[in-house]
């Protein structure tokens, strides 16, 4: 009995644990989809503290770094700048080398759990899932942040390899085929030059099929349906569809309250979708959120408000309003992101074109260049310097 009784309250004592370690892991991510990256690192690090073979914990804590660098660049964010969203023409973030040293050296540990846990079981799903996952977050790092394009490749190839296994020997297991249509639709949208590094490491890329693969890890995913949901808002937006969009966002939101970025987005999406007074009522519901002082809005720069206020009027023609939301961005860039900072200049060339202004224009241009030379936007300002800018 005394065996018993002791065998029991191990296995109490186990399943206490467990169940703490998965409450450090939901409340990090709930920090994480409310862009809280420093919260969601020291419930990710704690957790870490707990059971530190996990690679499943390492790649938490590796996506997180990653994101909130991602965050303070302004990369997370959508912009209505040319309806051109590439994938290819993205600008370089430059974190610190403590953020990449950790990041690299969190991958590096899960992929070494990984590989240690598949030598003494060879069809450990859990393992060979995580390690792809592992590969997949560092393809992504070489592409968005160093511009690695070969690095990049490799690694992708390596995730997409591994989590066809985790497929092949469970047939439902939805949340594995992400990497697969990601790459699917990635590929597929590349100019055929680009998409040639895909077929020599067997991707073909077929867009309708890997935006069928992600719409499915959303509806019936576990694991990665939050990540496949807000992946997929961004492919409509691609691809022009954005009412198809807007449902998901407000989802999203209920969810998750504190992601400002939610909000903005679907102001964008009611743009897009030819719906200009409905996303200016939504810009208008972010102003009461941030002027009640709503949790997470204290940390929305009214900039990033009135520059989205602003891009609203310039597509809708309204270009007096619009300029005068973007000269009060322009006042205050130097604390604002570079992205956003950036294309507040872009935008005042143009509208300072259409207004034939071409003197004001060419400044706004320069300020752009100057502002931030290796952006997408900076690129574009270049072309209007000798040609103005007319709008399509």
């Amino acid at each position: 009995m005394r065996i018993l009784f002791l065998a029991a309250l191990a296995a109490l004592m186990t399943a206490g644990t467990v169940a703490a370690q998965q409450k450090l892991i939901d409340e990090g991510f709930d920090h994480f989809y409310n862009l809280e990256y420093d919260e969601a690192i020291a419930d990710f690090e704690k957790a870490i503290a707990e059971n530190p073979s996990s690679p499943d914990l390492h790649n938490h804590l590796a996506q997180t770094l990653v994101f909130r660098e991602m965050f303070r660049n302004g990369a997370l964010e959508s912009e209505l700048v040319s309806g051109n969203n590439s994938f290819l023409r993205r600008p370089k973030l430059n974190p610190s080398p403590e953020t990449e040293r950790r990041f690299l050296d969190e991958v590096s540990k899960a992929i070494a759990l990984s590989e240690a846990r598949l030598k003494v079981n060879p069809k450990d799903t859990g393992a060979m899932y995580a390690e792809g996952i592992a590969y997949g977050l560092r393809s992504n790092y070489y592409w968005v942040v160093k511009k690695a394009w070969r690095d990049a490749l490799k690694d992708a190839t390596a995730a997409r390899k591994l989590h066809n296994h985790v497929s092949e020997l469970e047939p439902g297991n939805v949340d594995a085929r992400l990497v697969q249509g990601l790459h699917d639709y990635i590929v597929g949208s590349l100019p055929w030059g680009w998409r040639m590094f895909g077929f020599l490491v067997g991707i073909k890329g077929d867009k309708a099929r890997g935006m069928r693969t992600v719409e499915d890890v959303a509806e019936h995913g576990r694991l990665n349906r939050i990540d496949a949901r807000i992946l997929l808002c961004a492919l409509y937006r691609r691809e022009n569809q954005p009412k198809r969009a807007a449902p998901i966002v407000k989802e999203l939101m209920q969810r998750y309250p504190r992601n400002y970025l939610l909000h903005l987005e679907l102001a964008q999406m009611y743009s897009m979708g030819g719906q200009g007074s409905e996303g200016l009522a939504a810009l208008r519901e972010v102003e009461r959120l941030k002027t009640a002082h709503a949790p997470g809005f204290d940390r929305l720069p009214w900039e990033k408000i009135w520059f989205q206020e602003g891009s609203i009027q310039f597509w809708y023609n309204d270009l007096d309003q619009s300029l005068a939301n973007m000269k009060r961005v322009a006042a205050n860039s130097g604390d604002l992101d570079l992205t956003t900072g950036v294309l507040a200049w872009l935008r005042m060339g143009q509208i300072y074109d259409m207004k034939h202004h071409r003197p004001e224009a060419v400044e706004a241009y320069r300020k752009a260049i100057a502002y931030a030379p290796e952006a997408d936007a900076a690129r574009e300002s270049k072309k209007y310097l000798d040609s103005p800018y007319k709008r399509m």
